[in-house]
């Protein structure tokens, strides 16, 4: 968007992101497509790629910053076709995140994106406990202009990784890559691969899972398929290579559901060696060799690797693919484990 001026476009209801936009405190429009017709106002614009959730869009309509056809209306209105709706987009909240020099592994970087491997063991997002050392610390030490694009608390990150994961990581430079890059991702249209070191021998050499994640329903801290409100989530696999008391899958993923991967492999009946939380501790015992059992203890993180990553670039509409080898404490663990076979 240039200068002040408004933005007209039709609605797009498979685009939003969650957080807030850098085009703040200016005004963007959309006129309702026919097949549009009959949905309410917060769902229309919670589904428009300007940064805002179905709850924000409500609390703009309260403050009076949402207009349909140049009158205030409730979140609840059924928009018609032609309709013209007008939304104020809110000013960026200052996140309050130190920047600090920690040194980013940087596999690709251009005016609109950066393509991270981030190290198993880094937070991405700061929280309680992680205030610093995140990457958005790093990212914001590197990228002095980050602070607005993305959310308070997640400049430029489209995606995350757990802790204990390492691999490929998506940021956004700029607005509109964040909204655009965002955007796929609800689609589903960027491609993730993760290599995972799992307990056991599959019977099949691969398979799919759609099973629905969302919040264990006595233990909040862990994510389940019996969860009363799960999201739909796809996981498909096959076996790389074979190691009799381990197995190395390549996973790829249409969802991206927290702990998603961990869940659905620990349902398959083949946790991820590492995984403490989701079956890996329990595991250990059924590994008859005793020196891979051992090896295996002592792996302290998750054995899950982001190992590739595709996406069409948001400025030239060009396809992007890049992949990072699995870190030096899974490569020696499948080295090790290979040998035993």
């Amino acid at each position: 968007m240039a200068g002040d001026e408004p933005q007209n476009r039709t609605g797009d209801p498979a685009g939003g992101i969650d957080g807030n936009s850098g085009q703040a405190g200016k005004e963007v429009r959309f006129t309702v497509a026919v097949q549009q017709a009959g949905l309410r106002l917060d769902i229309f614009l919670a589904g428009c790629d300007i940064g805002l959730s179905r709850s924000q869009v409500q609390r703009a309509v309260e403050e009076g910053r949402v207009r349909v056809n140049g009158s205030p209306v409730r979140s609840g209105r059924k928009l018609k076709a032609g309709d013209v709706v007008a939304a104020v987009l809110p000013a960026p909240v200052p996140s309050g995140v130190l920047p600090e020099a920690i040194p980013l592994a940087i596999l690709y970087e251009d005016a609109s994106l950066l393509v991270v491997d981030k190290p198993a063991g880094m937070v991405v997002h700061p929280a309680a406990g992680h205030a610093a050392g995140t990457l958005v610390n790093a990212l914001l030490h590197h990228c002095r202009d980050l602070s607005g694009i993305g959310g308070v608390l997640r400049p430029g990150t489209v995606h995350r990784l757990d802790k204990g994961t390492s691999g490929l990581l998506l940021v956004a430079k700029s607005d509109g890559a964040h909204q655009a890059l965002a955007g796929q991702f609800k689609r589903h249209e960027v491609r993730k691969t993760y290599l995972a070191v799992v307990y056991g021998n599959p019977k099949a050499d691969g398979g799919r899972i759609e099973t629905a994640v969302g919040r264990h329903p006595t233990d909040r801290k862990k994510m389940s398929t019996q969860s009363r409100r799960g999201r739909s989530a796809v996981t498909n696999w096959h076996v790389r290579e074979r190691y009799g008391a381990a197995s190395l899958l390549e996973v790829d993923i249409e969802t991206g559901r927290t702990h998603q991967i961990r869940v659905h492999l620990a349902d398959l009946g083949h946790p991820v060696v590492g995984d403490r939380v989701y079956g890996g501790a329990g595991r250990i015992r059924t590994v008859v060799d005793p020196a891979a059992r051992s090896r295996m203890k002592e792996f302290d993180r998750p054995a899950l690797h982001a190992w590739r990553i595709a996406f069409v670039h948001p400025d030239t509409g060009d396809e992007m693919r890049f992949a990072s080898p699995p870190p030096a404490d899974m490569a020696d663990l499948c080295a090790f484990l290979r040998k035993r076979t």
